[in-house]
């Protein structure tokens, strides 16, 4: 565990393990603190990192999240792999933290390797996020309880923060790559279910997203819920890990 600043910016992250360096991105809500059986298991094979971005977790808090978020954690979270000496690496992400790994992989190409996206969407309408939100606002006990458990005491504040960043989204249009899907040019794989019941139609849309990069693998179970990493661990992993060894060779 430690802190890099980055612009202004402490921004704290997690690291376990020996090997070829692997970052674990997490969504919207979540923090490192949710990984922590994941950095465990990807430890085992991987110098393994996951990091909390700006305004979550253990990093600094800002009343107000850029319209760039994920794009900025993008930057951050490279930030650190570069501050840790590493000049290559994979990034993986789970819903929001996908986004953000996208968005790594269009950023720094010449530093991603590859690029895991679990559990994402390429939009999102106004009226869908208007949703999520609502569905957030009902603040139920364990609801609270995650949320407590990866950001503190303050937890209200980054939700709160974290919901008005997705209705200002929303009204800007909701498109999360701005047409740029196409610039992941180094392996990528989609991962997520049928069943997800947080993503709108979310086989149509990780097939939209895989239909635009040019080295992409998809995955989609019957199985799991939202994310898959976790709702469908097993089957995730047992998709992820020999993914990972093919294509580090």
């Amino acid at each position: 565990m430690g802190y890099i600043v980055h612009e202004g910016r402490r921004l704290f992250f997690r690291e376990v393990g020996e090997g070829f360096p692997l970052l674990v991105l997490p969504g919207n809500t979540a923090s490192s603190a949710h990984h922590l059986a994941d950095l465990d298991r990807l430890g085992q094979r991987y110098h393994a990192y996951a990091f909390d971005p700006y305004g979550t977790g253990q990093s600094d808090r800002t009343a107000v999240w850029p319209l760039d978020w994920w794009a900025l954690a993008a930057r951050d979270s490279a930030a650190l792999m570069r501050a840790q000496g590493h000049n290559a690496w994979v990034t993986l992400g789970t819903s929001g933290g996908a986004i953000t790994a996208l968005w790594q992989a269009i950023l720094f190409p010449e530093a991603v390797r590859l690029a895991v996206a679990d559990s994402c969407t390429p939009c999102w309408t106004l009226d869908g996020l208007r949703q999520v939100v609502a569905t957030r606002n009902q603040k139920l006990p364990g609801q609270i309880a995650f949320w407590r458990a990866g950001h503190g005491d303050d937890w209200e504040q980054v939700i709160d923060a974290d919901s008005d960043l997705f209705l200002r989204f929303g009204e800007s249009g909701g498109d999360w790559f701005g047409g740029r899907l196409a610039e992941v040019r180094c392996p990528a794989l989609l991962t997520g279910s049928f069943a997800d019941s947080a993503i709108p139609n979310p086989g149509e849309r990780l097939f939209e997203m895989a239909r635009q990069m040019p080295q992409a693998d998809l995955y989609i179970s019957h199985r799991g819920d939202h994310p898959f990493m976790w709702s469908g661990a097993e089957t995730f992993y047992a998709v992820l890990e020999p993914w990972l060894a093919r294509n580090l060779i």
